[in-house]
């Protein structure tokens, strides 16, 4: 065994370097059995990150355990993982039933029972009435949910899935959905790899987000903005009389600058969003003023690690609880 008994993945001061170029950037985690997403913009180094996990990449610096064992050139630790990769990887002459029992072949099931697994995954994913058609005649979305079928048929105890969602239709990905969360209740290891945050979200509520190669968050979504509460921000707000509402903000020093951009609206910028969310209400009250909306001026997913990599620069990193 290679790690502490009940850690899914270990990460030690892992660097990946492809020359002069950085994958990912000393990262250290330490993931107890359980279901994670990893986000991160395209780019961020998720991928490398995943290829790092299932031993297709060796790292340049540190040290990684999966299941208790390093993944690079390990075959037995491969025949316990379920990869579903983000780029397509078969032949397009070959069947989806054709692939998926040809890969359970190459993991040592004989050819009746490879044949009886491939037919029960694809029946999982929604493609029973398609699993003859030649993969190359089959939507991105089909082929999508051909590789979690794969990923799944010989019943792995992890699953690294790579933006698995990408082009699958709102009823396949919620049959997908729904699979992945049965896998997870038998007490399955799960980590989803997406540029967005409402994927992840779908299937579990502890995530790490990454970017630039380097670990900024990772805990419960809860856990990370309650961190990025006491961030200096701005928030708009829509109100019947804004100007009443700036002065009142001005003069209660829950704001430290405020401009109006519209008829009803004013921007807030803070550098105590927190207090300024507990107070308002009472506020408002006082004023005798009707809000309309309230939101962060920030809202993009590119926002957030904006925002994790000024803090990731006073080194305050949350952990995943237990």
């Amino acid at each position: 065994m290679d790690g502490p008994a009940g850690t899914m993945i270990l990460l030690e001061h892992v660097t990946k370097l492809y020359g002069t170029v950085i994958g990912v950037n000393d990262l250290t985690a330490s993931l107890p059995q359980g279901a994670y997403g990893l986000v991160g913009p395209n780019g961020s180094g998720k991928s490398t990150l995943l290829n790092l996990l299932t031993g297709q990449l060796r790292p340049t610096l540190g040290r990684i355990a999966v299941l208790g064992q390093p993944p690079w050139n390990n075959a037995r630790l491969c025949q316990r993982l379920g990869v579903c990769p983000e780029q397509d990887a078969f032949y397009p002459n070959i069947t989806p039933l054709e692939w998926v029992r040809y890969l359970l072949e190459l993991q040592g099931f004989s050819g009746s029972e490879a044949s009886e697994r491939a037919e029960a995954a694809l029946e999982q994913v929604g493609l029973a009435e398609t699993r003859r058609r030649p993969l190359g005649e089959c939507s991105r979305g089909m082929r999508q949910r051909a590789k979690l079928a794969q990923a799944l048929a010989h019943d792995p105890s992890l699953l690294i899935l790579d933006e698995p969602f990408a082009a699958v239709d709102p009823l396949g990905r919620r049959r997908m959905v729904e699979l992945i969360r049965r896998r997870i209740a038998e007490g399955k290891g799960v980590v989803i790899a997406s540029h967005l945050l409402h994927e992840v979200e779908a299937v579990t509520d502890r995530f790490l987000l990454i970017c630039g190669g380097r670990l900024l968050a990772s805990g419960t979504a809860e856990e990370v903005y309650a961190l990025l509460e006491e961030l200096p921000k701005e928030v708009r707000l829509r109100a019947d009389q804004p100007r009443r509402l700036a002065r009142q903000l001005l003069e209660t020093e829950l704001a430290d600058a405020v401009r109006l951009t519209g008829r009803d609206e004013l921007v807030v910028s803070t550098d105590s969003p927190g207090r300024l969310y507990r107070q308002l209400p009472q506020l408002v009250d006082r004023a005798g003023v009707r809000v309309f909306e309230l939101r962060a001026a920030e809202g993009s997913l590119q926002a957030l690690f904006d925002a994790l990599l000024r803090i990731h620069r006073g080194m305050k990193i949350l952990q995943p609880r237990d």
